[in-house]
């Protein structure tokens, strides 16, 4: 009996191997076909990146999100966006700030919450809208009697170009900061105050 299962396990082996060496013998070629995987696709360069700032000043916690269309080589301010309309402030859906605490801003109260930033940029000053109705692609829906807090500010030309419009938070004192707003080659900003 130990014998015929002997002879049983070395069949086994042998027509293994004769499987193996059938398959190192092929041509070199019918490999290389099987194992050879069809180039996926190139992932489509985001042209305006979704982002967002964040910064806690005192107790408050400050959130802006926006997608980020770059300058590429075009006239943004005067030329892609007119002067004197509604901007949404990013690209696709509407730039919203969240805060979870009041903030004074401009001399006004904004109660905390989450708002939809608009501007509306011109040579002389801009116009920065804080919008009940945060949720909406571009302005499609922006509606000035939901405006919460309006203020205006001058913008300030830069030396170099921002490619990718760009916000910051920054503190300034322990319980104030400043919003900058960058892009192409205009700066604008607004100082807060934590309620």
């Amino acid at each position: 009996m130990k014998n015929i299962i002997g002879i049983f396990i070395v069949m086994l082996i042998a027509v293994g191997c004769k499987d193996n060496n059938k398959q190192t013998t092929e041509p070199e070629e019918h490999n290389h076909n099987h194992t050879v995987e069809s180039p996926s696709p190139q992932k489509k360069k985001v042209l305006s990146p979704h982002t967002s700032a964040m910064a806690t000043i005192d107790d408050a916690h400050i959130h802006i999100d926006y997608s980020s269309p770059g300058v590429r080589n075009r006239m943004i301010f005067g030329g892609l966006l007119a002067y004197d309309e509604v901007w949404q402030a990013g690209a696709h859906n509407a730039t919203w700030i969240e805060t979870n605490k009041d903030l004074v801003i401009d001399g006004n109260e904004l109660k905390a919450g989450k708002y939809g930033f608009f501007v509306i940029p011109s040579q002389e000053q801009w116009t920065l809208i804080f919008n009940t109705r945060w949720n909406q692609h571009g302005k499609d829906e922006y509606n000035t009697d939901e405006d919460v807090l309006r203020l205006t500010v001058k913008p300030e030309p830069t030396k170099e170009i921002t490619e990718h419009l760009t916000y910051k938070i920054e503190k300034t004192d322990p319980k104030k900061g400043k919003i900058t707003l960058l892009w192409e080659k205009v700066k604008v900003e607004f100082p807060f105050e934590v309620k």
